[in-house]
């Protein structure tokens, strides 16, 4: 099970979308085109849906599938009304709800005939739309196959793989059966009616295509097929303009491996040739090859005297070339061959960050030891290979929480009879995907060579059935998109590549090598050392000096091929898996029936193609209940301390690939300002990403066995731990035929239906986190960090971690004990009402001269947690609160609680947090005072003042006469006002802000509801006066932000920029491009934004003035994280909620108010202006070309920084809280 049971159960019945599965995933994957989507009622879709319920009559009529019609699938012995749906259901109306049994048939014909004779017309326009495809030009020339209609399906009936044959040819590989020149001749000509591509976008995924395809013949060491792949793309117009000199290196690189140097002096030659130039990793394969092949001084010489007049050093093939197994040593070998001396260049001296932020914190003088972790050197080894071994499995299977029904002879039949299908299913795929290869590895026609072909033979067949049956187990009975399906098997595929790689580079050993000298840096048992992770891992590497290195070189897969692998996949598992027809009711013939089957939901005029498992499958799986749950391992916490963050692309787990900034789909622009980002630029974010996650964790077992306790009793929604399926509404009983159902009742029977699914998913969800906390309830495990695109940092595994629910945060102690001290008692008191949300507006000592009048409920609380009182369950977060009164009792009790040693994480939250960054940046004095900035006896409640001055502008339009605001009398309150107040500083428009508001009222029962819309539409506009008038400069450099965000979209860049740490900020907000793939099953329009496409001026004018602020408030987190390891301190963060020991509450305030003024003392809108003004406007001296009407319109624009007030930012330093 994994997260696509999840998403899937959130559709609901017939697909119907949820909360689990993003809008992104049906407007990027639809089998809809770009001009179909646009005219949505036109006869263009209706053909094409047409056209795919052929193809899937085709796909049911054809040999290798059994015949099944919805007339004919017999469920009965099931005994579960919940499963007599049609399999193969017709059009839907409206809703997607299944239909019952055979009802769609009579419907479909008459809906058929009609749309027959639209099909002809539009054919042309849809041959059109299909050629310019921008993965046909990637992957080879599919244009003709898509254009024709003789494609659909091959005449030859005796192979299994019809549709995969022709969907999957490429005609621009070279086949691995040797054929001779002629025949690549004659290919090229067969490529030439393809059109050269118009846009950037087909051009990148082209060269990244192209580039994947030669790392797989590198990693495969097929060097005749590489070679001939690249020279066939270098004699086609289209792809000849996409190669470039890292194409042409992977291919040496294959030759240097096998030492041929005179191929690779014939690579050199068209390389020239074709009017690109040597770099350094050419050179470094020259070399290579040299000196594993021996060759003579001459021809070494020949290179370097090349390499020199190039203008390149010699030394620098050792300091900027990446090397994996002994290339580095052959590289040497060959030199110290005509230069016997040579000695490697010195590995470079320490660089140090030059942040006036951090300059306290690099200094040498006052940095003192590495705190240590209470592990000794064998203990940390022996959590190192463990983690090693999960990730080398790639999979981790652990028990699930749920109670574990008695197994009834029910059960246990069905498990066998599982066990015995897994095993016929995995030598059915084995075999159809051993067929599948053959026919690609030997096509009759040069034309029919498919380049997925290489793709499926990086890693053993046995692991492509693994990932196939991993699919297949973790389907839902609601079934799942077929996009996300093949984006899921492409991935996963991907991922074991690139640990195949790791290990067949050598660069595993190496990191082994190094971490086990790294951990003397925090084991109890080795001497202090004066480093950070970072530094002391380069220096270890430094040290190691030979051997591969730890960066792999560039290998990205592009999007489209990640889902025409999958998708090939995805078919050979559809037609390869079958069931016998009578498994459950033996009165029936024993017909094998698949177990999977290709199906079209609707929603609204989108239409998606679904992968669904027969009602067969789903009540057999149902009849096991099996009790285990299966991960990726890189979904788990890690079992020893993170290998630490050295560069953009290495850090975090041993050996899955993680990315240090995660990206959308195809959007690559960032991870390139990172590599050109000089690296000592980057130490701060990097340290800082270290410092989190080196954070240890453990369990808080009583609170975990409690809530599974209620989670496995039925659940309880109050408490936010979900209920089963079995607690779900049941839908009405039907009357009579489904015919005469009336509307109202089909509605009734979906919401049912719909509040099931999300049930079910809930239910998941909290399974998933529950099952993975019980799973290392025992142990001590890391969460690594990475970040999104504006700096914000998130802990990698996606399920548990701190950054979850009250019942995730309730359940995770500090592995690390501290002593409570004299304060921390009173500390853990207050966070205990501060959770509770009871004493907002309250002072400190307020707060704990409450907690301590509540002493007895708190205790009781502690003792009694399911039969006492039950005080902490009335509270703001109920499981925080009740393992905090757990904290507080253990404490108390003790003999002295000063000495009690606590694990218990203690929270301090900012007060609106992105308004005090508004606030401080504009010294807003009335600003600063509304949001804690200004020491004050009482915290400020910007929410509350906000309501009141907008009550003030109700009160003056009443005495006027303005009849909605005679009406909105005593409904103006703080929670109307509140969601639309915090989401102004990230962005909210006057609409988004009214439906807020409209929400908030039709909450309160007694507000007239034909008042809704023009109240809502009022309110909005006196909540953004009031802010204006409290806030008027957040308000101007928000206008500023925005206008000068619009004028640089609207010059055709994206809006960049860099933080106080160094870190470089790229919006990656583009227009979308759909590219139709054309799969064996059905065509996938796939909605990518990138780089090369124009930016989206909408989102990228919208989105900056939040975007900026949340790479304030990650810049200010980032010093506080750094500064506190400085004095000692264990620190964690969720965005600006900031965690740490009850002892050491004290010291973090003092340093996140500390880092709060150092940072915006800085310059902060006067750089950016100045940044923006050097990227955008700054045009060469020498110039005499005028300057445009909108860059002079921009540079006035970014030129006029909005003038700031009077506040005084140490005042900061004094008020209790603006972190409280």
């Amino acid at each position: 099970m994994s997260l696509l049971r999840l998403r899937a159960v959130l559709r609901g019945p017939g697909g119907l979308r949820g909360p689990g599965i993003p809008w992104r995933i049906f407007r990027s994957y639809s089998s809809a085109s770009t001009k179909e989507k646009a005219n949505r009622n036109g006869p263009c879709e209706r053909t094409e849906l047409l056209e795919v319920l052929k193809a899937r009559a085709k796909q049911l009529q054809g040999s290798n599938i059994p015949e099944v019609t919805v007339s004919k699938v017999e469920l009965a012995a099931l005994d579960n009304d919940k499963y007599q749906e049609a399999v193969v259901p017709g059009p839907k109306e409206k809703q997607p709800i299944p239909r019952a049994k055979g009802n769609s048939l009579a419907h479909s014909s008459t809906w058929a005939k009609k749309l027959q004779k639209e099909m002809y017309s539009q054919q042309p326009k849809m041959k059109q739309e299909l050629g310019s495809a921008a993965s046909q030009l990637a992957l080879g020339s599919q244009a003709k196959a898509e254009a024709t209609p003789k494609t659909k399906a091959m005449k030859s009936p005796k192979i299994p793989k019809t549709k995969a044959a022709t969907a999957w040819t490429q005609s621009s590989g070279s086949p691995h059966s040797k054929p001779r020149v002629v025949e690549v001749k004659g290919a090229a000509e067969l490529k030439r009616p393809q059109r050269m591509p118009k846009d950037k976008s087909n051009q990148q995924v082209l060269q990244q295509t192209i580039q994947a395809n030669l790392e797989c013949f590198l990693f495969l060491q097929r060097a005749e097929e590489a070679e001939r792949y690249l020279l066939l793309c270098h004699s086609s117009p289209v792809k000849r303009k996409v190669l470039d000199v890292g194409a042409f290196n992977v291919v040496m690189r294959i030759w240097a491996r096998k030492g041929c140097l005179n191929r690779l002096d014939r690579l050199f030659s068209i390389l020239e040739a074709a009017g690109l130039q040597p770099n350094l990793d050419s050179y470094a394969a020259a070399l290579e090859c040299t000196g594993r092949s021996q060759s003579p001084p001459k021809a070494i010489l020949r290179y370097l005297q090349q390499l020199n007049s190039s203008g390149f050093h010699v030394d620098e093939l050792f300091q900027k070339c990446l090397f994996e197994e002994d290339e580095k040593e052959m590289v040497l070998r060959a030199i110290r061959t005509v230069q016997p001396n040579y000695q490697l260049p010195p590995p470079p001296s320490p660089r140090i960050s030059k942040s006036s932020l951090l300059q306290d914190f690099y200094s040498r003088e006052t940095m003192g030891s590495y705190p240590k972790l209470d592990f000794s050197m064998q203990e940390l080894q022996e959590r190192f290979q463990q983690q090693l071994e999960m990730e080398l499995k790639n999979t981790v299977t652990i028990d699930s929480v749920e109670a574990a029904k008695p197994l009834t002879p029910q059960a246990i039949k069905a498990r066998e009879l599982l066990g015995t299908l897994r095993s016929q299913w995995r030598d059915a795929i084995l075999q159809a995907l051993q067929n599948s290869k053959r026919s690609m590895a030997r096509p009759k026609r040069l034309s029919k060579y498919n380049i997925l072909y290489p793709y499926l033979c990086l890693l053993p067949d046995e692991e492509y059935v693994d990932i196939m049956l991993q699919i297949l187990n973790d389907l839902s009975p609601q079934g799942e998109s077929l996009a996300v399906l093949a984006r899921e098997l492409g991935s996963k595929v991907y991922d074991r590549y690139i640990i195949q790689r790791k290990l067949r580079s050598g660069q595993l050993e190496k990191v082994q090598q190094i971490y086990e000298s790294y951990i003397q840096l925090m084991a109890k048992d080795s001497q202090p050392k004066q480093h950070l992770p970072r530094e002391y891992w380069e220096k270890l590497v430094a040290e190691a000096g030979f051997g591969p290195s730890l960066n792999l070189k560039s290998c990205s897969w592009p999007c489209v091929l990640l889902m025409r692998l999958g998708m090939h996949m995805l078919e050979l598992l559809v037609k390869a898996v079958k069931v016998p027809r009578n498994i459950l009711n033996r009165r029936l013939e024993s017909k094998p029936i698949p177990v999977l089957y290709h199906v079209y939901s609707f929603y609204s005029n989108w239409q998606v193609g679904l992968i669904r498992p027969h009602p067969i499958f789903s009540q057999l799986v149902s009849n096991a209940a099996e009790t285990t749950l299966t991960f990726n391992s890189s979904a788990m916490p890690m079992l020893c301390p993170p290998v630490p963050w050295t560069s953009p692309t290495f850090g975090a787990f041993v050996l899955n690939d993680t990315k240090l900034m995660r990206f959308m789909d195809d959007t690559t622009h960032h991870q390139l300002l990172l590599e050109q980002c000089p690296l000592v630029n980057l130490h701060p974010v990097l340290d800082a990403l270290n410092q989190l996650g080196n954070c240890a964790w453990k369990i808080n077992q009583p609170v975990l066995d409690i809530i599974i306790s209620i989670f496995n009793d039925k659940g309880d929604e109050k408490l936010d731990i979900p209920p089963p399926l079995s607690e779900a509404p049941k839908p009405p009983t039907p009357p009579g035929n489904s015919s005469t159902w009336s509307k109202s009742f089909k509605h009734e029977v979906f919401l049912c239906k719909k509040k099931a699914a999300e049930m079910h998913s809930l239910r998941m969800d909290a399974l998933y986190k529950l099952s993975i906390a019980n799973y290392v309830r025992d142990k001590v495990f890391w969460f690594p960090h990475n970040m999104d695109f504006r700096g914000r940092t998130y802990p990698c595994p996606p399920y548990f971690n701190h950054l979850g629910n009250d019942v995730t945060r309730a359940i995770l102690l500090f592995a690390e004990g501290k002593p409570l001290g004299p304060k921390g008692l009173d500390w853990l008191k207050i966070h205990l009402i501060n959770l509770t949300g009871l004493k907002k507006k309250n002072a400190l000592q307020e707060r704990l001269e409450y907690a301590n009048e509540i002493m007895e409920d708190i205790l009781d609380s502690a003792d009694h947690p399911l039969t006492g009182r039950k005080w902490w369950m009335d509270t703001d977060e109920p499981w925080q609160a009740l393992a905090c009164c757990m904290e507080i009792a253990k404490a108390s009790r003790s003999p002295d609680p000063a000495a009690y040693i606590s694990h218990f994480p203690v929270h301090q939250d900012g007060s609106c947090n992105g308004l005090q960054h508004y606030a401080a940046l504009g010294r807003d004095l009335s600003g600063a005072a509304s949001v804690n900035l200004v020491p004050c006896g009482l915290p400020q409640d910007v929410y509350s003042a906000v309501a009141q001055q907008v009550e003030e502008f109700r009160k003056k339009d009443a005495e006027r006469g303005l009849k909605v605001a005679q009406v909105l009398q005593g409904f103006i309150s703080r929670k109307v006002v509140k969601q639309t107040v915090m989401t102004v500083v990230y962005g909210v428009t006057r609409y988004g802000g009214r439906l807020q508001i409209e929400k908030r009222l039709k909450e309160i029962d007694e507000f007239p509801e034909e008042y809704l819309w023009e109240a809502s539409h009022y309110l909005v506009k006196q909540v953004f006066n009031s802010i204006k008038e409290m806030f008027s400069a957040t308000r101007d450099i928000q206008n500023w932000l925005t206008e000068s965000a619009k004028l640089i979209a609207q010059s055709g860049r994206t809006v960049e920029w860099v933080t106080p740490l160094g870190l470089p900020i790229i919006q990656p907000y583009y227009r979308s491009r759909s590219t139709v793939l054309n799969c064996g099953m059905q065509r996938l329009s796939v909605k990518t934004s990138n780089s090369s496409q124009k930016p989206d001026t909408v989102k990228q004018k919208n989105a900056f003035p939040p975007n900026f602020i949340h790479s304030l408030d990650s810049t200010h987190m980032m010093l506080t994280a750094l500064h506190c390891l400085r004095k000692g301190l264990t620190f964690v963060s969720v965005h600006d909620c900031y965690w740490t020991h009850a002892l050491t509450v004290d010291v973090m305030n003092q340093v996140c108010r500390q880092q709060f003024v150092a940072l915006h003392s800085e310059k902060i809108l006067q750089d950016l202006s100045e940044f923006m003004l050097e990227k955008y406007c700054s045009s060469s001296s020498s110039s005499t070309e005028p300057i445009a009407h909108w860059q002079k319109r921009l540079k006035e624009q970014l030129s006029n920084v909005p003038s700031t007030g009077e506040f005084n930012l140490k005042q900061v330093m004094d008020s209790t809280y603006f972190f409280s």
